[in-house]
């Protein structure tokens, strides 16, 4: 039998120190002012407390299904859900403070609301409040609304759908009704019954039967006052109209005559002789206008006023000024100019790759004057008309294919403008030449860079240049030099060899500087076809210079072909063409000569070679690497044009690094000809050298150059050979073994159920996602329905305990009434009675 609760109890009290041995005075005095000991005894009396009481705490209401081994001891296993005692008086505060007023509001209407000024504002203190209302007061002693279109003094008169509200007129004393001036309510019979009779009244006066003539005049409604007050203010209107009106008529009269009084004011009227004056200063004329007064003088007012739309209505449409473009600062030229770079590097790296080049990627060019554009457009439409063979090397380019963009220097520093121009000598131009004269564009103004260029073509310009049989004559009286400043533009290489047979090599340059000046494209139409012809026949020059024997200096082929590159830019095609024609030459014979090395030079030079594809470079290459690749060395003369060609492609390949593989083959053969002499060798180990240097970043180094060690060694090229071995080695340095690629390694596929920490029998895993989310919110709707339910029985207990209780201290306070009443009552009674039973008892004595 277990024990009972006082022994229960007093075992706990033994356990946690709370009794024992009797303890003295002073200990009992000590462990009083210890706080914590008094602290740690009412926790202790708490938790025993709790422990008695089975319904303070909420457990399971049975043990696990399945026991399990833990550290921890098995009373502290027993987890505690809830404590309904303290969540049961929560619930009843709530509700005290929540639910009680609501119910006592019930049923209960009206109340009264306090409107008074800060009365509700706890942020107004006592003295704002006061002032406040004062102002208000002040406020309504003033006068009323600002609004009100009554008089201040007359009385305010309250109306209701029009009707008024006055009694005494209108209702006899036998209608009068307490109950409907109180307030409660008026029937539609008896509203219907007071309008036909006001109604009636209002007939009769008008007719004017059976109504005196001392009768009152009748108040005015408020609708009625109100038409009169719109009335009034039309009136007023109207007449402020009229008045303007005179007032302009007025003036317009007055205008007229304003012309006299200004003359009269000036003095041209009745002027008489004044004595002499000293002389007079200009002073400012404050007259009219004189069209405005011939206007003013003879028309009428409506045509005064049509003038006048008429010239509004053309100030309209003027033009408005335009803002000019803003004046850049230095550091958005220079950001510009970067981005400009970087498009032209773009553009460059696309072509070198062989993607196609949009119009929009294009860089823009700077503006030019009507006649070039269309000149320009005529070439593009010539270069269009022809077919694209590109593929097989054809004659066609595309637009702007040969041109170089603008700001970018060319290859050899010959800095020309794209068109050279010549000087004013254009004003005296006779004969067609006359009728073209207005057609030079913008480009023929000087600068400083077209100076730069002419001040060795021409003299100091003393006498006007005069045109004989359409070709400038520039007139040369001081010049030191025995050049003629004024040749034919020769359209063949005959030609050109006519005009310089008489010109030394130095001159040269000079007169075709002379040629180009003279014959500008701005000067004539015909000059664009001149000029074209005249840059083909020094490509033909420049070749025909390079087979003489002896071969012309190299400074004066340069000088030719520096004009060749700055003439392409306005000629891309024609040049381009008959570079080709050249190259269909060099393809057929196979045997380059010392013209055809120039050219291939040249074309280096003029073109990108870094190009994917280039009309002219592409062919150019092709065929150096089908002669280095077809050829053997011989001879003394194919060991160095080996060099020289090897040279050139190496030059081709200076930005694109492509690999040439006939070039490593026809170097190797050199090497080892019989015919190669230490100082034809030189050329071959310096393009090996600059060969290393452009492919060193090549994955194939070692393979290219390998094969050259052992022609380098039999050569007797120790200095070569040792440098190429160094970088072969440095190269296998940096080469590493191909490997696979690493993958991190993928786990096998295991069947082994998955392990549940914290499995619940109770609880259902499933594998279906949405089965699962769906099950998990039905089980939480029905819980939260559950609650609902729970706490609207709870709301439902708690208003009938209220009400049970507030009919109990209803009927307990009616019976202590009651009886309070019936005691009274009985007393009185008893009083009375006491008094009658005196009053009998004394009459009986009497």
């Amino acid at each position: 039998m277990p024990p009972s609760q006082l022994k229960r109890l007093k075992a706990s009290l033994r356990e946690q120190g709370l009794t024992g041995p009797q303890k003295s005075k002073k200990q009992k005095k000590a462990q009083n002012k210890n706080v914590d000991a008094r602290a740690q005894k009412a926790s202790a009396l708490a938790s025993i407390r709790e422990s008695f009481n089975p319904f303070e705490f909420k457990h399971l209401s049975r043990p696990k299904k399945f026991s399990y081994a833990t550290a921890q001891p098995e009373n502290a296993q027993k987890k505690i859900l809830g404590r309904p005692g303290v969540t049961k008086s929560q619930g009843e505060e709530a509700r005290r403070k929540s639910l009680l007023p609501e119910m006592n509001r019930k049923n209960k209407v009206g109340g009264i609301l306090d409107r008074r000024i800060g009365e509700n504002d706890p942020t107004m203190s006592l003295d704002d409040r006061m002032m406040a209302r004062f102002e208000r007061e002040q406020q309504r002693k003033r006068g009323g609304n600002m609004f009100d279109l009554e008089d201040g003094d007359e009385e305010i008169e309250l109306t209701h759908g029009g009707e008024s509200l006055r009694f005494d007129d209108e209702i006899g004393d036998e209608d009068y009704d307490a109950a409907s001036v109180s307030g409660s309510s008026v029937g539609d019979a008896d509203e219907d019954g007071l309008k036909r009779k006001r109604g009636r009244e209002d007939v009769d006066g008008e007719e004017g039967e059976g109504v005196p003539e001392e009768q009152p005049e009748r108040k005015k409604s408020k609708a009625e006052v109100m038409k009169e007050v719109m009335a009034k203010s039309k009136l007023h209107k109207y007449e402020r109209q009229a008045q303007k009106e005179d007032d302009d008529d007025l003036r317009d009269e007055l205008d007229k005559d304003l012309n006299n009084v200004l003359e009269a004011l000036r003095g041209h009227i009745n002027k008489k002789p004044e004595p002499e004056q000293p002389k007079e200063t200009p002073k400012n004329d404050f007259g009219i206008n004189a069209d405005r007064a011939a206007l003013l003088a003879g028309t009428s007012q409506a045509q005064k006023d049509r003038e006048y739309d008429i010239r509004v209505r053309q100030l309209l449409q003027d033009e408005r000024a335009k803002p000019t473009e803003r004046t850049k600062t230095e550091e958005e030229k220079a950001k510009e100019d970067a981005n400009r770079l970087k498009e032209l590097e773009e553009k460059r790296m696309k072509r070198m790759r062989g993607e196609p080049i949009s119009d929009d990627e294009e860089p823009q060019k700077k503006k030019k004057g009507a006649e070039e554009e269309e000149e320009e457009d005529d070439d593009d439409d010539d270069m269009e008309s022809e077919n694209d063979d590109a593929a097989e090397f054809g004659l066609a380019a595309a637009p702007g294919q040969f041109s170089r963009p603008v700001g970018v220097d060319d290859e050899d520093d010959f800095v020309l403008d794209d068109d050279l121009i010549a000087t004013d000598s254009e004003a005296d131009i006779s004969g067609d030449e006359s009728d073209d004269a207005s057609e030079v564009d913008d480009t023929m103004a000087m600068d400083d860079e077209d100076a730069d260029f002419l001040k060795d073509v021409l003299p100091e310009p003393k006498v006007q240049p005069k045109a004989k049989n359409g070709v400038l004559t520039i007139g040369s009286e001081s010049t030191s030099s025995k050049l003629a400043y004024t040749y034919a533009c020769p359209r063949s290489h005959e030609e050109l060899l006519t005009v310089f047979k008489d010109v030394t090599s130095k001159d040269i340059s000079t007169v075709i500087q002379r040629i180009r000046a003279l014959y500008h494209s701005g000067l004539h139409a015909d000059n664009k076809h001149k000029l074209a012809d005249f840059a083909c026949a020094l490509v033909d020059h420049a070749s025909y210079l390079s087979n003489q024997t002896p071969a012309a200096p190299l400074s004066v082929i340069e000088s030719i072909i520096r004009h060749v590159h700055s003439m392409s830019r306005s000629y891309p095609a024609q040049i381009a063409t008959h570079f080709r024609e050249h190259l269909k030459k060099l393809q057929i014979s196979n045997e380059p000569t010392p013209g055809d090395l120039t050219l291939l030079t040249a074309i280096g030079y003029i073109y990108p070679t870094s190009d994917h594809f280039h009309q002219v470079v592409t062919p150019a290459i092709t065929l150096m690497a089908r002669w280095m690749g077809l050829t053997t060395p011989n001879s003394a003369k194919d060991i160095a044009t080996g060099a020289f060609v090897g040279a050139v492609c190496l030059q081709y390949q200076k930005l694109s690094k492509r690999y040439i593989p006939e070039f490593i083959r026809y170097t190797a053969l050199c090497l080892k000809s019989p015919h190669a002499t230490p100082a034809l060798l030189k050329p071959h180990t310096k393009n090996i050298l600059t060969a290393s240097d452009l492919w060193s970043a090549s994955p194939a180094f070692i393979e290219i150059f390998t094969p050259l060690l052992s022609p380098l060694k039999s050569a007797a090229q120790t200095a070569t050979s040792q440098n190429l071995r160094a970088r072969l080695n440095s190269a296998k340095l940096r080469r590493r073994p191909q490997t696979l690629h690493f993958h991190r390694p993928l786990p096998i596929k295991s069947s082994v159920p998955k392990f549940e920490e914290s499995f619940d029998p109770n609880k259902h895993y499933d594998p279906d996602k949405e089965r699962s989310e769906a099950t998990r919110l039905q089980k939480e709707y029905k819980r939260e329905k559950k609650g609902a339910l729970r706490e609207l029985r709870k709301d439902a207990n708690f208003i009938a305990r209220e009400s049970l209780r507030e009919k109990k201290d209803k009927d307990r306070k009616y019976e202590e009434k009651y009886k309070r009443l019936v005691a009274e009552i009985q007393g009185e009674e008893g009083r009375e009675k006491n008094v009658y039973e005196r009053e009998k008892r004394k009459r009986q004595k009497n």
